[in-house]
């Protein structure tokens, strides 16, 4: 029997309300409707019947980028608290040219899910851990960082704002990115001046175009991930374009993506670019230790609650890639 804790969704609404008063709406959303575009985008949002769906092709959606109706965002000083925020229709931003975010990479991101059930119902996937994991970077970061309950009311707002495109049950989720980043002018290398966390959102289908069928994993022993020490553990938007070059490379090879090697040994498995891995071989389960160089992921920590409560046993630790015989019962979880 699967414990509830083991995999802990976050409910957002059984159905859609009915529209409520201006003054209500702006209750519901935790905002004040301080303008005319949020008082716009409000009466947008409840414009709309409950079981609208967005015009997208559902049975044919991959892991790109469709533009929706709205995002959510806030500010705030270097010594300062994040306040309530507001959601604005989606677009561009602006940001100086010398955004500690753009010089210096001072940034994260985080990614988690909304799904629709059967009975209209509306889910996240374990948002809180999101909010915790992106509270340790920050402070990794040398960011401030919304609270827990700010975090969720974040993604909540953005969920249901956007509730025209959660795809239908089982074509897919809506794919929700809060990011966290130094907005405010810097030269030299130092903490920015003013921070801004934002939140929004794409439908998405499976990440890997093998859908959910065996991936064709490329052994990278010449690039690596994150070292020691480095920022590998946390969700930096450092760790990610540095692996495009290898991912490159194994596409051109053939392959669906890169699995990782231990920077040290150089035979240690890691992760792959995107995602943690499991190794399954009978009745136990092995995943790297994240050791600070492996993100630890929400989707990788609910494989193992669940792995233990349906009687696996659970291995964390090294697993040299020389003794795993990878292409027999090697298994990846996409977005971490």
């Amino acid at each position: 029997m699967i414990q509830r804790s083991a995999c802990v969704f976050f409910r957002l609404l059984s159905r859609a309300p009915a529209p409520p008063s201006s003054k209500a709406r702006a209750g519901y959303y935790g905002t004040q409707a301080t303008s005319s575009l949020q008082e716009a985008c409000e009466s947008s949002i409840y414009s709309r019947t409950e079981d609208e769906y967005a015009g997208v092709d559902w049975d044919n959606l991959g892991f790109g980028l469709v533009q929706t109706d709205y995002m959510y965002m806030t500010r705030c000083g270097r010594d300062e608290e994040f306040k309530q925020g507001q959601l604005s229709r989606y677009g561009n931003i602006e940001l100086s040219p010398s955004a500690g975010v753009l010089n210096y990479g001072q940034g994260l991101f985080e990614g988690t899910k909304a799904f629709r059930r059967d009975d209209g119902g509306l889910f996240l996937f374990r948002p809180q851990e999101n909010a915790i994991r992106m509270q340790i970077g920050a402070q990794r970061m040398c960011m401030p960082c919304p609270s827990v309950e700010q975090f969720l009311d974040a993604v909540k707002q953005t969920a249901l704002a956007n509730r025209r495109w959660i795809p239908p049950p089982g074509k897919g989720s809506l794919y929700i990115r809060p990011l966290l980043m130094g907005s405010g002018p810097v030269l030299g290398l130092a903490p920015a001046s003013e921070y801004t966390f934002l939140v929004y959102a794409s439908p998405v289908g499976n990440y890997f175009k093998e859908g959910t069928a065996a991936l064709n994993l490329y052994v990278e022993d010449e690039f690596h991930r994150a070292a020691r020490g480095g920022a590998g553990g946390i969700k930096s938007i450092t760790n990610y374009a540095p692996v495009l070059k290898a991912i490159a490379r194994a596409r051109d090879r053939g392959f669906s993506d890169v699995l990782y090697l231990d920077s040290v040994n150089k035979r240690n498995i890691e992760e792959v670019s995107s995602c943690n891995v499991f190794i399954l071989k009978g009745n136990i389960l092995s995943t790297p230790a994240t050791n600070g160089t492996i993100l630890a992921g929400v989707t990788r920590k609910s494989i193992i609650d669940i792995a233990h409560d349906l009687g696996y046993e659970v291995l964390v630790g090294n697993l040299c890639y020389l003794h795993v015989q990878l292409p027999s019962y090697a298994h990846t979880q996409a977005q971490a």
